[in-house]
C-alpha cells in the first residue's frame, strides 16, 4: 500500500517551510531512529518494518489533491507548495536486516541527505517501524514460549483498523508467526491460511453432532472442529471423536479439534488422552482465548497436550507490562559538518551524536556478547583488542549490524521474503544469552560507545553547558 505524502504530523510540514523559507533545506543532515527501553520488560526488540519504510521513501509525492489541501490550509506560501511539487526522498538509508536483534540506544535506521527531506520522513518512519517492530517482538516472545508447538495468528479481528491487520500479520511473521487467519494478509504476504469455525456454526444447528457432520461434509481433509460451545469433555470432545471414525471410514482424517475456553491444559490433556486411546494420536489440538506468551508458558508448565496456539488479541494490540507502543525516536546527529548533540534535564533522554557504526560482538561458544558503536570514520574494532579489554573470550569476533538499503533515493536490495526474514530472527534468538532471552529480564544487554564517540559527547555537551 503506498502511503500519502500527507501520513505526517503538522510540524514536519511547518519544520519543511520553515527551512524552506531560511534557505536551510538544502543542508546535508543526519538522523538516527533508536528506542530507550525495550518492550514487555525484555532485552531486546525484533526489527522490522524497513521493506515498507523503503516503499514509503521511495515512492513519497505530493499530489495534486494533497497540495490543493494544502493551500486550503492558508498556512503555506505558493512557493512552498510548488517546491512540495517536485519534493522527492534522494537521501540515503543504513539499517539492520528485517529480523535482526536490536537494543536500546543503538540507531536501526539511520536517514542521510538534504535537511528538508530527512526531517520530513520522521513521522512515517516512526509509524512504520515502531509498530513493525513492536509487533514482531511480541510475536517472537510467544513463538519462544510456544517450544515446538505451531503458533498461528488470529488477530485480525482485534487489530488496530483494516492497515493495522495487514502491518500486524506482516510483522508477526517477522517474529516468527508464520501462518494467519487473516485471508487478505495471506494474499499480500505469501502466508499459509489457517482457521476453523465459530461457535454460531455450532448454534445454527439443532445438535452439536450434526454440526460436526455437516462441517466434516464440507472439508473433510480439511476438518478442526469447535469443542466448546456447550460442554467440552460431556459432548464436544466425545462427538468429535464419532466424526473421527466416520471420517476414516470413509477414507479421511479428522484434522484437530480447538479448544477456546475453561482449563486449556487441563482439557488438552483429556483430549491427548481419548484420542491417543481411541487410535488417532495424530489429531491436532489447537488452543485459542486471549492467548500470550505468559499463558502459553503457563499452559506448558501444567503439563498441556496443545499442538497449535492461535493468538490473537494479545499480539494484535501488543499487550502486556511494558507494551503497547514502541518509544522509538528519530534524532538529529548531524547537520552540515558539525555532529549535534541533544542535551536536557533528563539524562536518559540525551543522544549520541554524529555518524556512527553499529557493530555485534559475536563469540562462536556464548553468542552475543555486546554490540558497540564507534563514530563512522574510525576503523573495524580490533576483536583481539576488545577481548583484552572489555573480557570477552578469544574467540570473539565483530560484525557490522547494518548496510546501506537505500542510495539516491533507490533501494539497493531485492525484496526479502517473510520466511528468511523469521528464520534470521530464529537464528539470532538462539545466539542470545539465556538470561537476555527470558521473558522479564532486570540486565540491560550491553551496548558499549567507543572512546572517540565518549569523548565528542562529552566535548559537544560540555561546549552546550558554556554556550561556547
Amino acid at each position: 500500500m503506498t502511503l500519502s505524502a500527507l501520513h505526517t504530523d503538522l510540524y514536519e510540514l511547518t519544520m519543511l517551510a520553515g527551512y524552506f523559507r531560511h534557505g536551510m533545506h538544502e543542508q546535508d543532515a543526519t538522523f538516527d531512529l533508536f528506542f530507550r527501553q525495550p518492550p514487555f520488560r525484555g532485552a531486546y526488540a525484533v526489527f522490522a518494518g524497513l521493506q515498507p519504510a523503503l516503499d514509503y521513501l521511495e515512492n513519497l509525492r505530493f499530489g495534486k489533491e494533497e497540495l490543493s489541501y494544502l493551500a486550503r490550509l492558508k498556512l503555506f506560501s505558493g512557493e512552498f507548495l510548488d517546491y512540495l511539487e517536485a519534493f522527492r526522498f534522494s537521501g540515503t538509508v543504513t539499517a539492520p536486516a528485517e529480523g535482526t536483534l536490536v537494543f536500546p540506544d543503538a540507531p536501526m535506521l539511520t536517514v542521510e541527505g538534504r535537511l528538508a527531506e530527512a526531517q520530513f520522513v520522521e513521522t512515517a518512519l516512526l509509524n512504520i517501524v515502531n509498530f513493525q517492530t513492536l509487533a514482531a517482538t511480541k510475536a517472537a516472545r510467544i513463538r519462544q514460549a510456544a517450544g515446538e508447538a505451531e503458533v498461528i495468528e488470529f488477530g485480525l479481528r482485534r487489530a488496530q483498523g483494516p492497515d493495522g491487520g495487514l502491518g500486524l500479520t506482516r510483522a508477526a511473521s517477522v517474529g516468527g508467526v508464520r501462518s494467519t487467519s487473516n485471508v487478505l494478509a495471506g494474499m499480500v504476504h505469501g502466508l499459509p491460511v489457517r482457521g476453523t469455525h465459530a461457535h454460531s456454526w455450532v448454534m445454527s444447528f439443532d445438535d452439536e453432532l450434526d454440526a460436526f457432520r455437516a462441517y466434516a461434509d464440507v472439508f473433510p481433509d480439511n476438518c478442526v472442529l469447535l469443542v466448546d460451545t456447550y460442554d467440552t469433555l460431556a459432548s464436544g470432545l466425545p462427538n468429535a471423536l464419532i466424526v473421527a471414525r466416520e471420517l476414516r471410514e470413509k477414507g479421511h482424517e479428522l484434522r484437530g479439534i480447538r479448544l477456546d475456553s475453561g482449563d486449556i491444559a487441563g482439557l488438552s490433556i483429556a483430549a491427548r488422552r481419548m484420542f491417543d486411546d481411541a487410535g488417532f494420536p495424530r489429531v491436532r489440538i489447537v488452543a485459542s482465548n486471549e492467548l500470550d506468551e505468559e499463558r502459553i508458558a503457563a499452559i506448558r508448565a501444567a503439563g498441556g497436550r496443545v499442538d497449535t496456539y492461535g493468538v490473537g488479541t494479545r499480539l494484535a494490540t501488543c499487550a502486556g507490562e511494558g507494551g503497547g507502543a514502541l518509544g522509538g525516536v528519530y534524532k538529529l546527529v548531524r547537520l552540515g559538518d558539525r555532529p549535534r548533540l541533544k542535551t536536557t534535564g533528563d539524562p536518559d533522554k540525551s543522544t549520541l551524536p554524529d555518524r556512527k557504526n553499529l557493530w555485534r560482538i559475536v563469540s562462536q561458544q556464548r553468542g552475543f556478547l555486546a554490540d558497540l558503536l564507534t563514530l563512522a570514520d574510525e576503523p573495524v574494532p580490533d576483536a583481539d583488542m576488545l577481548a583484552a579489554r572489555h573480557g570477552f573470550p578469544g574467540d570473539c569476533r565483530v560484525v557490522n549490524v547494518r548496510r546501506s538499503v537505500m542510495r539516491n533515493g533507490r533501494q539497493l536490495h531485492p525484496r526479502e521474503e517473510l520466511p528468511a526474514m523469521a528464520d534470521r530472527c530464529a537464528g539470532q534468538l538462539s545466539l542470545l544469552g539465556e538470561p537476555f532471552r527470558s521473558p522479564v529480564c532486570e540486565q540491560r544487554y550491553p551496548v558499549i560507545i567507543s572512546d572517540r564517540l565518549a569523548d565528542l559527547q562529552l566535548q559537544l555537551r560540555r561546549s552546550h553547558e558554556t554556550g561556547s
